[in-house]
């Protein structure tokens, strides 16, 4: 059977039925954009042969096409060696065979299938075949009535649905799938900026099996919406209102006592979420395992203590930019969740080589750190992670200005950086030289090594390197030395621009 992730093409195609789909090449110019030149029109013309859901012109393959395309498709079969008894073969085919390969298709090679015969045509748009739906490709020609025609269509099959980057989609066509779909799943409705609180009230009343849902970017939400998803959706378990500003402390308390399943909460750039929010979160969902809090600005140790000691199954964390945190809540950690593997604490100034020791000696899982702009961590830091952290993959020091290359050397000679590490940045770390470089020719795994304006990094140290990792991917500039002086004829010219290795 085939593996779900190959969804591009569809099987048991043989080049006389690959001949009668229309607008192949077209189709693959145009969404993969390699003209550049498919205006908004066209794509719409093109939009409106390939997809049958969309209802601008609904796909029959024996009425759409008229007399001369039947003899031309004729004659294009003859030409390739097509047979009547090929067509019969591909008719025979077990209904329920047919159906289970196009339940791996995407939306695209379905609308093709769609356009072989009638009998792939019935069941290529039947429902059971559209339980999972992305249409962030066609973002900018979907509109209204797409999402009504497919909520008509698809009903109680259709589970996962993707509408991000979809900005004509409003409330009247949220509201249409959520009346006829009540069995969906997974909804992405990031970036869609016309939503509003009304699409999520009629999700919460009618999609109470809803488990995920995506509300990224959409400026309009407010705590009514997750007032209304812990209303209608108890078994909620993701989250994302990331860069929602209307959101507070009063939403996400009401979401946190309605959805004690979840495990997922993203609250990227929401400055009015407090320590109130987090803390109503860590005591009515102890299962989280899944948070980020970039950018919201005003959340202390006492929230990330509590979090810490009530949520003993958290693995990813992102308090970057919270920059009121210090070795509390790092020790918190350190001393209640073993399992953290994910740690983002990019702008913390306040955190030091104690915090980092404590979570270096309990937290052996921890895979990717971003400690970036951490500017109190020394060599020491390195030191422990190197020693606690056998599985660290992705380390980011950038701006770390007191790193130098003896904590590099400590880190290449723990048990994580010779097989395990794969990128490491060191961006602006002014006191790291070519000693560093000399290091990390230890890290066979290496892929890559971000030195941006790291000033006591040679060029010559970076060639030696790559000769011993010729795989791992350098980014460094040099800045150009200073043009000799013209004594005579016009001056040449020189790029005053960082030259990029």
């Amino acid at each position: 059977m085939l593996a779900r992730e190959n969804r591009c093409s569809p099987p048991l195609f043989r080049p006389h039925v690959r001949a009668c789909i229309p607008h192949t090449p077209a189709l693959l110019t145009a969404w993969q954009g390699k003209t550049g030149k498919t205006e908004s029109n066209n794509r719409k013309s093109i939009l409106s042969q390939s997809f049958p859901l969309v209802g601008l012109n609904a796909i029959n393959c024996n009425n759409s096409q008229g007399p001369k395309s039947s003899v031309k498709f004729k004659q294009m079969q003859t030409f390739l060696g097509a047979t009547e008894l090929d067509d019969e073969l591909i008719k025979q085919l077990p209904k329920e065979v047919l159906l289970r390969v196009f339940s791996y298709l995407d939306v695209v090679s379905l609308c093709r299938c769609a356009q072989v015969c009638k009998y792939w045509n019935v069941l290529a748009l039947d429902g059971s075949s559209w339980q999972k739906i992305n249409l962030f490709d066609f973002q900018r020609d979907i509109e209204g009535p797409v999402i009504e025609n497919i909520s008509l269509r698809c009903r109680g099959f259709l589970k996962s649905l993707s509408l991000r980057g979809c900005q004509s989609v409003g409330d009247q066509s949220v509201r249409t799938l959520a009346n006829h779909c009540h069995n969906i799943e997974h909804l992405d409705l990031s970036e869609c900026k016309k939503i509003t609180d009304i699409s999520t009230q009629s999700i919460s009343r009618y999609c109470s099996k809803l488990t995920a849902i995506n509300l990224d970017s959409c400026s309009n939400i407010t705590d009514n919406s997750l007032k209304y998803l812990s209303d209608g959706c108890p078994n909620l378990m993701e989250i994302n209102v990331s860069w929602c500003h209307l959101i507070s402390e009063n939403g996400v308390e009401a979401l946190a006592r309605g959805c004690v399943k979840l495990r997922k909460f993203s609250s990227k750039g929401c400055k009015q979420i407090n320590d109130n929010a987090i803390m109503c979160l860590a005591k009515y969902c102890p299962d989280l395992m899944v948070l980020n809090l970039h950018s919201c600005e005003t959340i202390t140790d006492s929230s990330i203590r509590q979090l810490a000691a009530n949520c003993s199954k958290l693995q990813k964390l992102c308090v970057s930019k919270c920059a009121d945190l210090t070795d509390l809540s790092l020790m918190a950690l350190s001393q209640h969740n073993h399992l953290l593997n994910t740690l983002e604490v990019s702008g913390c100034r306040n955190f030091t080589d104690i915090g980092f020791q404590a979570l270096g000696r309990n937290c052996k899982y921890l895979e990717r750190m971003d400690l970036e702009e951490c500017s109190q961590i020394t060599d020491l830091t390195l030191a422990h992670l190197a020693t606690g952290c056998p599985s660290l993959e992705k380390l980011t020091l950038s701006h770390c200005e007191l790193i130098t290359d003896d904590g590099i050397r400590h880190l290449t000679t723990g048990s994580c950086a010779p097989e395990i590490l794969s990128v490491l940045e060191l961006d602006n770390c002014p006191l790291i030289t070519d000693r560093t470089l000399e290091h990390l020719v230890s890290c066979h795994n290496l892929q890559r090594i971000e030195l941006f304006d790291c000033q006591l990094i040679s060029r010559a140290a970076i060639i030696k390197l790559k000769t011993h990792l010729p795989n791992i991917k350098v980014h460094a500039y040099f800045a150009p030395g200073t043009p000799p002086a013209v004594t005579s004829g016009h001056r040449p010219r020189y790029c005053r621009c960082c030259e990029i290795l």
